[in-house]
């Protein structure tokens, strides 16, 4: 837990308009800025900061390396009933997704279901974002991406598979979203964690080069995240493998770039699927059908050292309220790197306190 002298409270709106800000400056259209900058302090509201405005350090850097083509939305590559191939040709992750979310809605409501797949994108942000878009839309949304690899397959110690996150949403005010890594954690957590100075991560995070684990932020770096659940973590990645780069025809596995690399495009595949729930049952009755899930599962008696049993949504959507009333805290750490960016591009730096 940080103390107050290890971060400073930023208020939201301003933050987000500091984030466009330096998008901007690096030539990403106003439009385009204000997503980035809107699906990176979403991030921060809820609690998820390895997805928040930190990433801004690593965007710009891209675009100035010429490997996101900040002028392309991308384009539609077949689409044949409620199925569609995107080719984002290296553009903005978050816009490639953002038509992407569109598309699967538009196929959703036509078919009952929707299904994008996405081949040569970038870093979209946090998956919960476009999950709770189509949620929005009144449909159950489901969202997945493969990654940089930086994670050995179980019984392995080569980077072949990254930590390909799982989400979903479904319609309804903070009722169930799931968004998750098939790693223990996602990597940007132990970034923010050097970020942000701390000398060590929980167990169970990281392995060092050799697979032996590590609580040594720097040491988890240059070794490899731990798979989720162990081999089930390595099959949840391959099946989103599957899901996104094997039917998009993008890259997969070793073939896909990352944030930090520095000579190729990320070339990332996404993967989002709205489902009508109409089509199944009434709204009404899903709703409460919903409702009723969720009742059971927190109704239910909390184990020892617990006060309550949460439910997946639970801890971000808490955070979101506390920090749109009191503020995002960003550590020093990290606030030291964006203010040098800012001050590079001649951006003006919000005040926090």
């Amino acid at each position: 837990m940080l103390d107050s002298n290890d971060y400073f409270l930023i208020v939201h709106r301003p933050l987000a308009d500091f984030a466009r800000a330096v998008l901007e400056a690096v030539g990403v259209p106003r439009k385009a800025a204000t997503l980035v900058a809107d699906s990176l302090v979403s991030a921060n509201l809820r609690g998820v900061d390895s997805h928040g405005v930190q990433l801004l350090i690593w965007y710009t850097q891209q675009i100035l390396d010429g490997n996101i083509d900040i002028a392309t939305g991308g384009q539609i590559a077949s689409e044949t009933g409620s199925c569609m191939v995107y080719d984002g040709m290296n553009g903005l992750g978050q816009v490639v997704s953002d038509a992407c979310c569109d598309h699967a809605i538009r196929l959703g409501r036509a078919h009952g279901l929707g299904m994008v797949t996405a081949r040569n994108s970038s870093h979209f942000g946090a998956s919960a974002w476009w999950a709770q878009k189509i949620a929005a839309a009144g449909l159950i949304g489901i969202v997945t991406c493969n990654a940089t690899p930086l994670v050995a397959a179980w019984q392995g110690k080569d980077k072949i598979l990254g930590t390909n996150p799982i989400c979903m949403a479904v319609p309804g005010p903070n009722t169930f979203l799931l968004d998750m890594a098939t790693t223990t954690v996602a990597l940007n957590r132990i970034h923010k964690a050097i970020l942000s100075g701390e000398t060590e991560i929980p167990p169970g995070w990281a392995m060092d080069a050799d697979g032996n684990p590590t609580n040594d932020p720097k040491v988890a770096l240059e070794g490899l995240p731990m798979p989720l659940g162990g081999y089930k973590g390595t099959g949840l990645a391959l099946m989103v493998e599957v899901l996104c780069a094997v039917l998009s025809g993008g890259a997969m596995m070793t073939g896909v770039g990352g944030l930090r690399v520095k000579h190729r495009p990320m070339r990332v595949s996404h993967f989002f699927l709205a489902i009508d729930a109409a089509r199944f049952l009434p709204m009404d009755e899903f709703q409460a059908r919903m409702q009723q899930m969720r009742e059971t599962v927190k109704g239910s008696r909390p184990a020892a050292g617990f006060d309550e049993v949460l439910i997946a949504g639970d801890p971000e959507w808490r955070s979101e309220e506390q920090r749109r009333r009191d503020g995002i805290p960003v550590s020093r750490g990290i606030w030291q790197q964006l203010t040098q960016l800012a001050d590079s591009l001649k951006v003006a730096v919000p005040v926090g306190n």
